[in-house]
């Protein structure tokens, strides 16, 4: 393959967004540094091509006819993920390049993206707003006059800001977060993440009293914060630093917010269990904080939390159901009341119930003729997952019928490519 080949195929491969193909063409020799092809990158959001490119050579700060350069440009276009793949180690920019890249992402979400939009480009028509992936977080895309970008300036001037070791005000990150009260919002994620990292008292103090803060977005945000932040102490073997789980076990005590509140017993369970909470809540009105409850309690099952687990698995609302089926159905050595119970919310009208505890039964102890029966049954089930399901318990409990149960579950797509629950074919042969 000549030299004016690769470079065409590679040109080719940043068209079509296929990060592997330029990795492997950059390694193949194709030149990297024709400005266009960063900017291409740039321009459709393909942030692994960005980084790709800039791994092998391509120039972020390399000045483009019109003044600008495409760390700039993807500061403009909004698109966090793409930001991180150009900036690097920013220690070679200097201090006005770093005000200059500062200066565009405060412009752009001071104006709002469309708003900019508007007056860059003079169109007057409507905008076409989406919804886009950004990385592993969300963002608004918005097209008009023939140009698009992404509405994720906020997180981007935040991001920027922590790397270049501006500390922003607490308050000025919760107000980009709950902007868009979202957990997976690019801004609400970069606001957590940014202040769970920041390890000073002060900034844990200042995060830590908007608990008693009057909107729920707010409190709501200060759980998700919190958690970052004992998650990442988590990693680091200095585990006096998590300091969330005391706060939430109180918290919990006074949140009077449903959604706050099932975010705060979320919260509560990844640091351990409670039984005294979970049966204190049990019998809340709101579902969403009903449907945490189950997480809170600890094995072997106390009497106390059996009986709230069973009145839970008769919920109403089908999460809670569930939650309740699968706590209990993962109990060992359960006595015939917790089988029978589980055996029922496999048979249950909602599908996502059935799919739970299903999960449960298969993957359980309970080796009775009844549970078997009900894992054939699960074979006559549309959805493929269940009848997976009912599969691999057979397999687990080497019933005969293993084989045939795996003829009926039929092809397996790519999504099964690593599931467990393929092993269960072999078992018996």
């Amino acid at each position: 393959m000549t030299e004016q080949d690769t470079d065409r195929r590679l040109a080719a491969a940043v068209r079509a967004g296929d990060a592997e193909a330029v990795r492997t063409l950059l390694e193949a020799g194709a030149d990297p540094g024709r400005a266009e092809l960063l900017c291409a990158a740039v321009d459709a959001f393909a942030y692994e091509v960005a980084e790709a490119l800039v791994a092998g050579g391509a120039d972020p700060d390399r000045e483009l006819p019109d003044g600008t350069t495409p760390l700039l440009r993807a500061v403009e276009g909004g698109s966090p993920a793409t930001v991180r793949a150009l900036r690097g180690e920013v220690a070679r920019l200097s201090g006005a390049q770093r005000e200059r890249l500062l200066a565009a992402a405060r412009h752009w979400y001071g104006a709002g993206a469309e708003e900019e939009l508007r007056r860059r480009t003079g169109a007057t028509g409507p905008a076409q707003w989406s919804s886009a992936e950004d990385e592993w977080c969300d963002v608004g895309q918005v097209s008009l006059g023939g140009v698009t970008v992404r509405a994720g300036h906020g997180a981007v001037l935040t991001e920027l800001e922590w790397a270049f070791r501006i500390l922003t005000p607490v308050e000025e990150l919760v107000a980009r977060a709950v902007r868009h009260p979202d957990v997976c919002h690019v801004d609400w994620s970069a606001s957590s993440m940014v202040l769970a990292q920041r390890r000073s008292t002060q900034t844990w103090s200042a995060v830590a009293a908007l608990r008693h803060h009057p909107s729920p977005d707010h409190r709501r945000f200060v759980v998700n914060c919190l958690s970052t932040r004992d998650w990442f102490a988590s990693l680091s073997s200095d585990s006096s630093q998590r300091e969330g789980a005391g706060l939430f076990r109180a918290w919990a005590l006074e949140e009077t917010d449903g959604g706050v509140l099932a975010a705060v017993l979320d919260a509560v369970s990844d640091d351990g269990y409670d039984e005294p909470l979970g049966l204190r809540h049990a019998g809340h009105p709101d579902p969403r904080v009903r449907r945490e409850v189950p997480y809170l309690f600890a094995a072997p099952l106390t009497p106390e939390a059996t009986a709230a687990l069973f009145a839970l698995a008769r919920d109403p609302d089908p999460e809670v159901r569930a939650a309740a089926g699968g706590r209990l159905g993962r109990e060992r050595d359960a006595g015939p009341e917790v089988r029978a119970l589980v055996l029922g919310l496999v048979r249950d009208p909602d599908p996502g119930v059935r799919a739970t505890a299903a999960a449960v039964l298969a993957a359980g102890d309970d080796r009775t003729p009844e549970a078997a029966e009900a894992l054939v049954a699960l074979l006559a089930e549309e959805d493929q997952e269940l009848r997976l399901e009912g599969a691999y318990g057979l397999a687990l409990r080497d019933d005969p019928r293993t084989r045939e149960a795996y003829e009926r579950v039929g092809p397996l797509g790519p999504q099964h490519e690593h599931d467990h629950r393929r092993s269960g074919r072999w078992r018996n042969l």
